[in-house]
């Protein structure tokens, strides 16, 4: 109860009025979700690479199994937010989620080739409860109209991005150069780091992130708060058998997305309203060309990870190092260094009256994401007899890929709360996570394709049904692009005043 009176003792309007740029607690926030981040890339970039090397998958099966892990996470992000929302509260949600994760990589660690599975179930059930809330918890450090708010999830942003930025590096390369359990035991630890962070600081955010329950008996409230533990923990041998057997994920996943698109038509019909009806039509135009992207965007944790594996060489520049590293930690370190120019770039053309609409943005991302991809067709052209390619024309590719990621990242979840009415941000937000875990499912499927071309067994052969692969991703991204700029005219219509 101390600790209770000590959390009150900050109010939500003192927090609010906070002098200067930042208010202190973003600071707090922004290094719990950093370290959390670190863990979730670094597991992110070793997944396909430790079922290849250590599992002894075919590089097919690894992509069906790295879509299913990356779905399940996404779908359980969605469901851990409704917990939190309704019955945890962000803190107990956020600590509960912490606390499994650390499990989960402590199982993987203890032994990484009998204990995987289990250790990613509960990883998938920890990620779901800690990934929303953070990020809910900095948009309530601001009031509803202060201009600083996009400022701080900017600050918000670069942090998620310094985590993904090392440990996307350091797991992988521990689990290469050095054993497959510190790897895995580097990613607890820094959880753990993440955790004692929040606990120290979260009584600096005073009413932020309480249970929603507040008013009920706690007796009554503690009965709520335990189900909800128990259903999540008595999940995890449905999701472990999920994940080990794809079939089973689509089914799931299919499923989920049929109810998803019937009560979506439902509450559309529900509003009665023509001009909402069209704004929320418009929201889900959005939420599907979201899901498209990602389908091609993240071969970086499946196809991109075995390419780097076995068909790149370990000359960037003027350095030796390893392509795994580059794979996984380029990206993020070309949206920390670009994110400011081109937020710089919007602003200038903004002031110019030339700044393109949210959708043609949406349309450019897409055709900087097939130019990158038809980069890491073109890096054949680059590779020597035994068909190891280019490491600096890879990391071209990626720098463009990333462009292409910053013209639509920042823009999409903003954009789905402007069009929907208020008592729908719940579902919408939910439909924008299950985009995010379609495209991860749909990834795998076109990673596994892609392997599947490759019937040599030489890694001339991969090179060649790999970057062929990469060339169809280059042509889709390019069609859904022009189709999105042609179609603009008509999505404005329905998005009427909303820019």
């Amino acid at each position: 109860m101390e600790s209770d009176k000590m959390e009150k003792t900050i109010t939500l309007e003192e927090i609010q009025n906070f002098k200067g740029n930042y208010p202190k607690q973003l600071w707090y926030l922004f290094f719990v979700e950093m370290w959390e981040r670190f863990c979730f890339y670094g597991m992110r970039g070793v997944l396909t690479f430790f079922m290849v090397d250590q599992l002894l998958l075919k590089d097919e099966h690894a992509n069906l199994q790295y879509g299913a892990i990356q779905a399940f996470v996404y779908a359980f992000t969605f469901i851990g937010g409704i917990f939190a929302d309704k019955v945890l509260g962000f803190k107990k949600s956020l600590f509960f989620g912490g606390i499994v994760m650390i499990l989960g990589n402590l199982l993987i660690a203890f032994s990484p080739q009998v204990l995987f599975y289990y250790g990613i179930a509960f990883s998938i059930i920890g990620t779901g409860f800690f990934k929303p809330n953070v990020s809910s918890m900095v948009g309530e450090l601001y009031h509803e109209d202060d201009h600083r708010r996009d400022a701080g999830y900017g600050m918000f942003y670069a942090g998620i991005n310094v985590g993904g930025l090392l440990g996307g590096a350091l797991c992988i390369y521990l689990g290469k150069y050095y054993s497959w359990q510190l790897c895995f035991l580097s990613a607890a630890i820094v959880m753990f780091l993440g955790l004692v962070t929040f606990l120290f600081t979260k009584k600096y955010l005073g009413p932020i992130g309480d249970s929603p329950l507040l008013n009920l008996e706690p007796g009554k409230r503690r009965i709520r708060e335990i189900a909800v533990y128990a259903v999540s923990i008595l999940s995890l041998p449905f999701i472990f058998i999920m994940v080990k057997n794809t079939d089973y994920t689509d089914y799931f996943m299919y499923t989920i997305g049929i109810i998803a698109v019937l009560y979506f038509t439902y509450e559309l019909i529900k509003l009665g309203d023509v001009k909402l009806q069209k704004k929320l039509f418009a929201a889900f135009l959005f939420v599907f060309f979201y899901l498209l992207f990602n389908a091609i965007y993240e071969q970086s944790g499946g196809s991109l990870s075995l390419f780097a594996k076995d068909n790149l060489s370990n000359k960037l520049l003027f350095f030796n190092i390893d392509p795994n590293v580059v794979n996984n930690s380029s990206n993020t370190f070309f949206v920390v260094v670009l994110s400011p120019l081109i937020g710089l770039l919007w602003i200038w053309l903004g002031k110019k009256r030339i700044e393109p609409n949210t959708l043609i943005k949406f349309g450019i991302g897409f055709l900087f994401l097939g130019a990158s991809f038809y980069i890491f067709y073109l890096t054949k052209f680059f590779a020597n007899s035994e068909g190891i390619a280019s490491l600096n024309v890879f990391t071209f590719a990626y720098l463009v890929t990333t462009i292409g990621e910053l013209c639509l990242g920042p823009i999409g979840m903003s954009i789905i709360t402007k069009l929907s009415p208020k008592r729908l941000f719940g579902m919408m937000m939910g439909l924008w996570f299950l985009a995010s875990a379609f495209g991860q499912l749909f990834a795998g499927k076109l990673g596994a394709e892609i392997s599947r071309s490759n019937t040599g067994v030489t890694l001339l052969s991969k090179l060649q049904s790999y970057t062929e692969g990469y060339y169809q991703l280059a042509i889709y991204s390019v069609v859904a692009g022009v189709i999105l700029i042609a179609i603009s005219p008509i999505i404005r219509k329905l998005m009427q005043e909303v820019k």
